[in-house]
């Protein structure tokens, strides 16, 4: 039986460029999708771009253009990131597109039909900029006055003719949920978040707007445009087809994992699930609220002007480098600090005097040494065994830690088989038996090989290009280069490649 998996980005907000914060969230989607389809797994991995809603139609008017070209040249740069950072997604859904918004028909007449929507008007508290409705209990007021949201955005009182989608139906289902299923929100604090919410009572929620005209028109209420979140929550669906449910993609649903920043943790948490109850649609197995990156000490902003473009980074330090250093750098799920000085020393101890010299030292010396091919296994040491037994048990580590997505986790169990063979080749001083036992220093050498395709191998979803050098370089053929190739012996005599650095030191330049 084919087991399939399901991997969503957040689809991102185009009134702005994209910057190292969606990046990151991008390239932790990107890992898991190429880990499980080396794992085995069909893979359908999703990104794009929410196109609608108030917040876009204002930036566009204060960009002196129309919405739809603000959309399409962001939604562009966003494609482009995507592109630029390797991302081996399946699709890259716009929410302005039509099959979208057939998707978001669908999907309000279904909750229509369950009787989940009605026809009212709105009054309350709303901030364009978090494109959310917020009670008076949730809001604070600073010393200049001014209402604002949890996320100190702006609020203002609205009062508009809206349909209301009866959320407050679902709220003893979402706990029962959270209860039978405590790793459907994750990490714990934005689980604990998201049920103290719900617990605190749940409000009818208003799902249309119309004071502005930038959305998907709700069905047989043209005057109005579906609230943002209804309609961006619904890309999860269309990108596989829905509503036709005999596409082939629809296969995939339920998605395993909704990767989302923290911010919008609620509603993906509460707002999206109890629509799919309503509409009598299999619920997505997890969501993930990864954490924000401040730079230098402060969390990135416009105001600040501080917020980091990707291509910079890439053209200075190497894109392989960028995607291991955002994953390695602090756990997911929490908040993370992005710093030059951090960034270079991941890149300089762990990569290049770490791994890189490690297969430089391996490899070169093959070259001068040992014919300038693979070495044949002989006969084992405890030493060997030991190194061995790290490498073996490695595959299960990682993929436990991937499937929690405790990605830092994962770099950390490879890197126990990095700094042990570091440890065994300065043991074992392959050098000093080049003269004294040959024999015993061309088995040396199997074994570091070894340790290095596992570690090449497993290394594959973080930095795919680099890897795919250092395979190469280990003369590992194309079809032995997926996890079940992991106990394919490396082929005795094989030539090998010159060897080349893989991860060359960075040094600061000076003024």
């Amino acid at each position: 039986m084919t087991k399939r998996f399901y991997i969503t980005t957040p689809i991102y907000y185009v009134n702005g460029a994209p910057h190292i914060g969606h990046a990151y969230s991008s390239i932790a989607a990107d890992v898991m999708a190429r880990f499980k389809r080396l794992d085995g797994h069909e893979v359908f991995f999703l990104t794009g771009t929410d196109e609608h809603g108030q917040k876009l139609e204002k930036a566009a008017r204060d960009a002196g253009l129309e919405p739809r070209a603000l959309a399409d040249r962001n939604a562009a740069e966003f494609r482009a990131m995507a592109r630029t950072i390797n991302l081996s997604n399946d699709d890259f859904i716009r929410t302005t597109e039509d099959r979208h918004k057939r998707g978001c028909a669908a999907l309000w007449q279904a909750l229509d039909a369950a009787g989940a929507i009605e026809l009212g008007h709105y009054e309350g508290w709303y901030a364009t900029r978090d494109e959310a409705f917020y009670g008076e209990d949730e809001l604070t007021t600073g010393a200049d006055g001014v209402k604002r949201s949890p996320y100190g955005a702006p609020v203002e009182w609205v009062r508009e003719p809206s349909f209301f989608f009866k959320l407050s139906m679902f709220q003893d289902r979402l706990l029962a949920l959270y209860e039978a299923h405590p790793g459907f929100i994750q990490p714990i604090s934005s689980r604990n978040e998201v049920i103290s919410f719900v617990r605190s009572g749940l409000r009818d929620l208003s799902i249309s707007r119309t004071s502005f005209s930038w959305g998907v028109p709700v069905p047989g209420a043209p005057d109005h445009v579906m609230y943002v979140w209804i309609d961006a929550l619904t890309n999860y669906l269309t990108a596989l087809g829905y509503p036709d449910m005999t596409d082939p993609r629809m296969a995939f649903w339920p998605a395993d994992v909704h990767l989302v920043g923290k911010e919008i943790t609620r509603f993906h948490a509460v707002y999206w699930p109890a629509m799919l109850m309503a509409a009598g649609l299999p619920l997505p197995r997890r969501i993930f609220g990864n954490g924000w990156w401040t730079v230098e000490g402060e969390k990135m902003s416009k105001s600040l002007d501080n917020a980091l473009p990707v291509q910079p980074l890439i053209d200075e330090f190497g894109l392989d480098p960028l995607r291991f250093f955002l994953l390695r750098e602090m756990p997911f799920g929490n908040d993370g600090d992005f710093s030059r000085r951090a960034l270079i020393s991941r890149l300089n101890v762990e990569l290049a005097n770490d791994l890189g010299n490690l297969a430089q030292r391996i490899l070169s010396f093959i070259a001068k040494n040992a014919g300038g091919t693979m070495p044949a296994r002989g006969v084992a040491t405890e030493a060997d065994v030991s190194l061995r037994a790290i490498a073996e048990a490695l595959p299960d580590r990682v993929r436990g830690a991937i499937d929690r997505l405790a990605f830092q986790e994962a770099l950390e169990e490879i890197w126990k088989l990095v700094r042990a063979s570091n440890a065994y080749i300065d043991r074992e001083a392959p050098w000093t038996l080049r003269k004294s036992n040959p024999t015993r220093m061309v088995a040396v050498l199997r074994v570091l090989c070894e340790a290095l395709r596992v570690i090449g191998l497993l290394l594959q979803p973080f930095m795919p290009d680099t890897m795919a050098r250092l395979l190469d370089l280990l003369a590992v053929a194309p079809d032995a280069r997926d996890f079940a190739s992991l106990d394919r012996p490396l082929t005795d005599g094989a030539a090998l490649p010159a060897p080349v650095g893989l991860f060359p030191r960075f040094i600061e330049p000076t003024a």
